[in-house]
């Protein structure tokens, strides 16, 4: 990927009155790497530019000052802007209104009125009607924002249809703040490059990434506040059967708890909704109109949270259950008032614009890299500097190995070979991503078929993540620990924040020193001593097991199945398919006993 910082010998190429008086009504004023992104694509022309800038970063300045630009150099005649969502395509015509250029956000067919230099629609609608738009495209010199592109890589359906409808068109600029994808379907008018390993990966013409956007001050730093606590659930075969949240489980067992840890029946989530609306008070201390969010997996663990905040606050939450026009309208309302909670099913966790969000709570199991990248993007807008955003998290492996990687950048792969016994490092599922995706939060049904049902949870917070480092130890709700943490000014440097965990850590351990023994009824170890295991990480110790169970079969002339009965013999527990991390270890360490005996 070509991450360019800017160029100043392309600035001759710009309007004198750019970025001054800009034509059109543009901003006067762009950020640094809106003018590097600008200065490049001027001195190069390009047919095709692909921008990535993470979220809330300013990338639809960006592309509407460029199309102001080809607009006012006659370079083209009129804007396309395709869009996710029905929302996003409104917001597109409200901000491109707010610099001279006219969208219609309700064009379905037919000339456009003269008024206007354009529309904004979504990939469904281009999806529906390919060739409507290639005919615009063919009569008039046209720019096609591409807002989102991954988006067109959803279905072979959208796909063709944009390579159909914007194959024509004059320029066309792609635009994502998260261009990789867990499937490999190739994007239209994105270039994939073959890298040394022979693997083709997407090439952005243009990046800033979150580590850019954070040392510049554009973006906000992310606490995250994660929590575990023992989950019991019933499974399909009528076992019951507990587990503490980041404790070594295998992936079955952790999807199970993790969907134990959000039904709104048990303790977890009121516990976790306190604690961040605790949060959202000290961070409105700072930031008065501040918001929280809460990303709900269906509409009626939605309607559940929504009923939970009004009993914990005695304030009603806004309800946001589809992408339909009465949903843009509430997230619109919530996003001008100072009300405290949203409730959100999917839609609100890409490109929805309400800079004042600083608290979220992600209450979804969707676990793909590209949606968790999405949902915090919607926390990290800065509007001054000093702001922080926190978000709540259950301790879930792939959650918190995300959240430990918020700098990291990802391009799509194309080519993903996978050998024998290794997992695709990318992507959970083709099901997942299409889940991740939906524009609509229609009922699924899915929890009336899930194979367990969730009995009984509570909370206990777990650890605080930032800037790639944990901090604290296990505590109960409502404690002064977890209170010192929940206490962490809204408006901080930094290097501030980063000062005050480690403050709050030495004082959490100093206070755990002064306890007798047996008052120590939770884990109390520092975070970073505490490692949450991840699914791949089971895999490997499982491939480890059987690498090491194979040498010793060779060696002992014994069967693989022997071998295997009498290390569950000797040191306890399940088949190995079912075993702890702890246990797998305790396994390797035996064979490795037995076979140094035998030599």
């Amino acid at each position: 990927m070509t991450t360019t910082a800017g160029t100043s010998s392309a600035s001759h190429h710009l309007s004198p009155a750019f970025p001054g008086r800009a034509p059109w009504g543009t901003a006067s004023k762009l950020r640094a790497w809106q003018q590097g992104a600008m200065e490049k694509y001027i001195q190069e022309q390009p047919r095709d530019f692909l921008a990535v800038a993470t979220p809330g970063a300013g990338k639809t300045t960006f592309a509407l000052t460029l199309a102001s630009w080809l607009l006012h150099h006659h370079v083209v005649q009129q804007v396309t802007v395709v869009a996710p969502t029905e929302h996003l395509k409104k917001q597109w015509a409200e901000a491109a209104a707010r610099i001279g250029i006219k969208l219609d956000p309700e064009y379905s067919a037919g000339p456009l009125g003269r008024e206007y230099h354009g529309v904004a629609v979504t990939y469904a609608g281009v999806g529906v009607r390919p060739m409507l738009h290639r005919n615009r495209v063919e009569q008039r010199k046209t720019l096609v924002i591409l807002d989102e592109i991954h988006h067109a890589g959803d279905s072979k359906s959208w796909g063709e249809a944009c390579l159909e409808a914007f194959e024509p068109a004059t320029r066309r600029l792609a635009l994502t703040g998260t261009p990789f994808r867990s499937d490999t379907n190739p994007i239209p008018f994105v270039t994939y490059e073959e890298g040394n390993d022979g693997i083709r990966r997407s090439a952005a013409d243009y990046t800033y990434g979150y580590g850019n956007a954070l040392a510049d001050n554009v973006v906000r730093p992310v606490i995250f506040l994660s929590y575990s606590g023992n989950m019991r659930w019933r499974t399909k075969a009528g076992d019951e059967v507990a587990a503490r949240l980041g404790e070594p489980m295998t992936k079955d067992a952790i999807s199970q708890a993790w969907r134990t840890a959000l039904d709104p029946r048990g303790e977890w989530m009121p516990a976790v909704l306190r604690a961040a609306d605790q949060r959202l008070t000290e961070v409105r201390k700072a930031i008065p109109d501040a918001g929280a969010l809460v990303i709900a997996s269906d509409q009626d663990s939605a309607r559940a949270y929504a009923k939970l905040i009004r009993e914990i606050t005695g304030s009603k939450a806004t309800l946001v259950l589809s992408d339909d026009s009465g949903a843009s309208e509430r997230i619109d309302e919530f996003s001008n008032n100072t009300d405290r909670w949203m409730v959100a099913v999917r839609m609100v966790s890409e490109g929805v614009d309400v800079p004042r969000l600083a608290v979220g709570v992600y209450a979804t199991t969707i676990s793909t890299p590209l949606f968790f990248a999405q949902a915090v993007g919607r926390f990290v807008r800065s509007r001054r500097r000093g702001e922080t955003a926190s978000v709540f998290l259950p301790t879930v492996p792939d959650l918190l190995s995300f959240a430990n990687e918020m700098e990291r950048e990802r391009d799509h792969v194309l080519d993903k070979p996978k050998k024998e016994g290794e997992e695709d490092p990318y992507a959970e599922s083709e099901k997942e991503m299409d889940e991740a995706n939906k524009e609509q939060d229609e009922d699924t049904g899915e929890q009336d078929m899930l194979p367990f049902e969730a009995l009984e949870s509570d909370a206990v917070f777990d650890r605080v993540m930032y800037n790639g480092a944990e901090f604290g130890m296990q505590a109960h709700p409502g404690s002064e620990e977890e209170q010192d943490y929940l206490g962490i000014p809204g408006l901080l440097e930094p290097d501030q924040v980063q000062l005050l965990l480690q403050k709050r850590q030495a004082r959490q351990i100093a206070h755990s020193r002064k306890k007798p023994d047996e008052e120590a009824d939770l884990l109390e170890l520092p975070a970073e001593r505490r490692p949450v295991v991840s699914h791949k990480e089971m895999m490997e110790l499982r491939r480890q097991l059987n690498t090491m169970v194979g040498a010793y079969v060779h060696q002992s002339g014994k069967p693989h199945g022997v071998i295997h009965t009498e290390l569950r013999r000797v040191c306890g527990g399940p088949p190995a398919a079912e075993a702890t991390a702890g246990q797998l270890r305790q396994r390797i360490a035996k064979v490795q006993e037995w076979a140094t005996r035998m030599k």
